[in-house]
């Protein structure tokens, strides 16, 4: 089936390059919008994370109503007219499915160019071209939308769920899909809607050697990022919180760039070839011709840096060796010491639910949400190296001309343990094959309360333009968690700073009282001036719009509180106002009579050195203590008011002390009975403990340290291995169901072709049946455990 949708850049029509539509709208606050006010809300997946939000990275933004069944694109402007609004265009281009959704979408997403919308459920996934053929009615645009692998997932004769898809990084057209039966596809669009292109079966433990149930059972992918091997990795998460890596994966027809495939073809040549390691050149040598095969150029001596910019990847793949899940990644330590995933267990409750990949700078962080609430933040202690298993040949499909169209095969861990790396020795590993290590940044608590069985759903995110920050979305609203130490990217820097644990600050909280209405749409949106946004849609269909400061967020906050307190208030504090100034009370500032000559005496008064001596002085008289005297008087004739006042709140205080009083005197009595009937109850209680310390129970003895950890082992299984044996166990009865449908189908022809020896199908079948039987039987006897370890430890606790 061919994909002939168009996957050009939308940025080459002009339609597509114009900002504004062209009929007539009104621009609006987008929070007030008309497509967010609908009274109503469709009734989901409230188990199942949601988020029905898109945006194209440029003026649309896409938004699926699922009580209308349709999508809306709002065209936006950032800025506008102030730098901290955001308005929407109204009314919004509205797009309606040519055919009906018969399934619950919990999550949209654009691809790289905004050509095309994926709207995913559990059950299905369609795809919805948003240019190309189509056909409008009653402003409504109806889009040809198709189903993406239906032969694979939940129909009629399988029951494969998808838990997780997005869009491949370096590819328009490329989707990956993680589905429950531990398969990883790559779905080319433009070639095939019904088989994908890739197939990796996921085998993350030996069979007969699973260490529980969670480990089998994958939960979450991420593709990797723009720096060295990582751009052809797969990180996928399992239930118990082990993460592992596929690499090297491409899809067929993705382009990369020129000078991040050179510099790993030059580093597996420098640094793998000539090691003294045979090891190291040998996995070294399979990727230089893993590299070589997929992109020809780089073996091409004519072309230079400056004659190509990009790489498109032909399809390739070794034919004697498949992929290795490299994994579990541990922890590095100081000392050398390994982690245990019994470790990992007991540092985070629950079970992992949601995985993020994040690139800062030169780092590589890994980022693994836990049904109890708590966010576990690794970093790549050191870079990824492909890895095959030899002797493991894939399965491929060509055409006519030997050309390959696609790939299956079997990733299998690798098997034995690992080597313990110290952080300073890693580059003594180097193409040794080992998985990178983790080096935990920290483990970040978000306290939420945790009101079901199955935990908290939280889907994480990144800021766009500080990468440092990350958004955690649950039920109760939005939490930014801020990385203020990242290994690699301060050694580069030349900072040698100690390490500082996450800042978490709550952005957003949709919890009011008793009501509850969490965000089904959630995504950030960003300017060229460096301004970002938070737009968040609620179950409730209300639109959220928080403006996120980004470039000042790391500098302190700066509060400045002016306090204007009155006279009254100043008595109250217990400081004296100023109620005369102190101009005045410090008194004159010139001494009347200055210092005389000695012949002053002997001078006359009615002479004239006496005349003018006095008149000095008397000049001097009225020069300070007259006007003295004056400044004395206008300001206690001034002051006579203040103090009336003064006196009036006094006494206003007083009589309102004297109220209190009486008050206080009138509930003397009742408060003397009321601490009187408190002693004797405290008595009462006293004797009550003394009886029920008397009692043989209380006596009991308190569960040692090896009790605690296998009550929390049993809690564990009965709170999560459970839940992953009854997937196991309805995955193989819909293998066996399909098994079962196919062979009557094709009895006949099975008859016909079967000879004296062949008979593999009933051999299967067999196996599968037995297997089947053996998990329940393992169920039953778990539960039995359960219980009876249980019954004991009760009547431990009551015999003491």
């Amino acid at each position: 089936m061919k994909f002939n949708f168009d996957f050009t850049d939308s940025k080459t029509d002009h339609s597509r390059r114009s900002l504004t539509p062209k009929e007539d709208v009104q621009w609006v606050p987008l929070k007030c919008h008309p497509s967010f006010t609908s009274s109503a809300a469709a009734d989901g997946d409230a188990s199942a994370p949601r988020n029905l939000l898109a945006w194209d990275g440029s003026s649309r933004l896409y938004y699926w109503d699922s009580t209308k069944q349709c999508l809306h694109r709002i065209s936006i402007r950032l800025g506008e007219p102030e730098p901290t609004s955001v308005l929407g265009a109204s009314p919004s281009k509205v797009f309606q499915t040519d055919v009906q959704i018969d399934f619950v979408v919990n999550k949209i997403s654009i691809n790289r160019n905004g050509s095309a919308i994926m709207l995913a459920g559990s059950d299905s996934l369609c795809i919805m071209p948003l240019y190309g053929r189509s056909t409008t009615t009653d402003n409504t645009i109806v889009c040809r939308t198709v189903s993406i692998g239906s032969q694979i997932y939940y129909n009629e004769s399988n029951a494969v769920s998808i838990l997780q898809v997005s869009w491949h990084p370096f590819s328009d057209s490329h989707l990956g899909i993680l589905s429950s039966d531990s398969v990883f596809r790559i779905f080319d669009l433009s070639l095939d809607l019904l088989q994908p292109e890739q197939e990796y079966y996921l085998q993350p433990v030996e069979p007969g050697q699973s260490r529980n149930a969670t480990s089998i059972c994958p939960v979450d992918f991420s593709f990797g990022g723009d720096h060295l091997w990582d751009r052809f990795s797969v990180f996928v998460l399992f239930s118990d919180g082990a993460v592992y890596i596929l690499c090297p994966i491409v899809p067929f027809g993705s382009v990369h760039k020129w000078d991040s495939v050179v510099e790993i073809y030059t580093d597996a040549h420098t640094s793998g070839m000539k090691s003294a390691s045979q090891t190291a050149i040998s996995n070294s040598s399979l990727a230089i011709s893993w590299l070589e095969a997929i992109f020809p150029e780089l073996n091409d001596e004519t072309l230079e840096g400056e004659d190509i910019l990009t790489l498109k990847a032909r399809p390739f793949a070794l034919f004697d060796a498949s992929l290795c899940l490299q994994g579990p990644l541990r922890k590095v330590h100081q000392g050398g010491e390994v982690e245990d995933s019994a470790v990992r267990g007991r540092e985070c409750e629950g079970r992992a639910v949601s995985f993020l990949y994040n690139l800062v700078s030169k780092d590589s962080v890994l980022v693994t949400a836990w049904s109890g609430g708590q966010l576990q933040i690794d970093a790549l202690a050191d870079e990824i190296q492909p890895v095959w298993t030899i002797g493991s040949p894939p399965r491929l499909r060509v055409n006519s001309h030997d050309r390959i169209l696609a790939l299956a095969m079997i990733c299998e861990s690798v098997s034995g343990e690992t080597p313990a790396v110290k952080f300073g020795q890693l580059d003594h590993t180097v193409w040794f094959g080992h998985p990178p290590p983790l080096l935990r940044l920290a483990i970040v608590d978000l306290a939420l309360p945790r009101k079901t069985e199955s935990g908290s759903n939280i889907i994480l995110f990144t800021d766009p333009l500080m990468p440092q920050r990350i958004f955690s979305i649950h039920d109760g609203g939005i939490d930014s968690i801020l990385l203020h130490f990242l290994p690699f990217t301060n050694q580069a820097c030349g900072k040698d700073e100690t390490v500082r644990a996450p800042s978490v600050h709550p952005v957003l909280s949709t919890c009011q009282a008793n009501n509850l209405s969490p965000l089904c749409g959630f995504v950030t949106v960003s300017d060229s001036f460096g301004h970002s946004w938070i737009i968040g849609v609620t179950s409730l269909q209300e639109c959220i719009v928080l403006e996120m400061r980004t470039w000042d967020l790391l500098l302190p906050i700066h509060v400045e509180m002016e306090k204007k307190t009155s006279s009254f208030e100043d008595w109250e504090s217990g400081k004296n106002p100023h109620i005369i100034s102190k101009e005045l009370l410090v008194g004159p500032k010139v001494v009347l009579v200055p210092q005389a000559s000695p012949n002053l005496r002997s001078i006359p008064a009615d002479s004239i050195e006496g005349r003018s001596t006095l008149h000095h002085y008397i000049k001097l008289f009225h020069e300070n203590y007259v006007e003295y005297a004056h400044k004395v008087y206008f300001e206690l004739k001034n002051l006579a008011p203040q103090l009336k006042r003064v006196i009036d709140d006094q006494h206003a205080r007083l009589s309102e002390v004297e109220e209190k009083l009486l008050k206080v005197e009138e509930k003397q009595p009742g408060l003397e009975d009321r601490i009187d009937h408190a002693i004797h109850s405290h008595n009462l209680l006293e004797q009550r403990l003394q009886r029920l310390r008397n009692l043989p129970g209380v006596h009991k003895k308190r569960l040692s340290k090896a009790e605690r950890e296998f009550k929390s082992e049993l809690d564990h299984f009965s709170g999560v291995e459970l839940d992953a044996l009854r997937t196991s166990i309805d995955t193989l009865r819909a293998r066996l169901k399909k098994f079962t449908h196919s062979s009557k189908a094709d009895t006949l022809n099975q008859q016909r072709q079967r000879s004296g020896k062949n008979y593999i199908q009933d051999v299967q079948l067999s196996q599968l049946r037995s297997s089947l039987a053996k998990l329940s039987i393992l169920n039953s006897e778990n539960s039995k455990k359960v219980k009876l370890v249980e019954s004991a430890l009760k009547t431990q606790e009551h015999s003491g």
